[in-house]
């Protein structure tokens, strides 16, 4: 290795050191020394460079919410991977298995308490309630992977590094999750 190559490798051990401890300066240098990376694999499957800039910037508020996990020797392909997974969620969303509006497993599709009077602070609770009751009905490997996901908002990745489960897994029983949900949500609403 060379003078050139070693500064280098002390330059990203010290800028990886600062992002981890959350550093605003460091993670602007990660978006900006990943963001043709990720736009280039986020693009590959949706072909619209507007929605792969909105998917970017999911992918990037996902590293930055999951800087605790990361670990150091697998920076761009942890990153990838993000943006790959997102990808493909928002094309699957695209392509007609959408999830029901009146399910809100999302709890962003839920109004948000800074947007909305008592009235629907009181919904978005009331729903929450029955969604995390409606839960404890599945079955215990279904409900602990759509908990980490829906309400700890955790990874693909950290949830299967949790689990001890592939990454195909996770996708399974995250689609079962939500289809035994669906079920229950309708018998309720009859």
């Amino acid at each position: 290795m060379d003078g050139k190559e070693a500064i280098k490798v002390c330059d990203e051990q010290l800028w990886m050191e600062n992002y981890l401890r959350g550093d605003p300066r460091a993670f602007e240098m990660l978006i900006e020394r990943y963001k043709a990376y990720v736009f280039a694999i986020i693009f590959h499957f949706v072909k619209n460079p507007e929605d792969a800039q909105d998917i970017a910037q999911e992918v990037f508020l996902q590293l930055y919410r999951s800087r605790p996990e990361y670990r150091p020797d697998r920076l761009k392909a942890w990153i990838g991977r993000i943006a790959a997974n997102k990808a493909i969620d928002w094309k699957r969303k695209r392509l007609g298995r959408p999830e029901r509006e009146d399910i809100p497993l999302e709890l962003s599709s839920i109004p948000d308490q800074t947007d909305s009077g008592p009235e629907q602070l009181l919904l978005k609770r009331e729903q929450e309630a029955r969604i995390k009751d409606l839960c404890q009905t599945l079955p215990p490997r279904y409900r602990r992977v759509i908990l980490k996901y829906h309400f700890e908002n955790k990874s693909y990745q950290q949830i299967a590094r949790e689990e001890g489960i592939s990454l195909k897994t996770v996708e399974s029983r995250l689609y079962r999750a939500r289809k035994f949900l669906r079920e229950r949500w309708e018998e309720g609403s009859e």
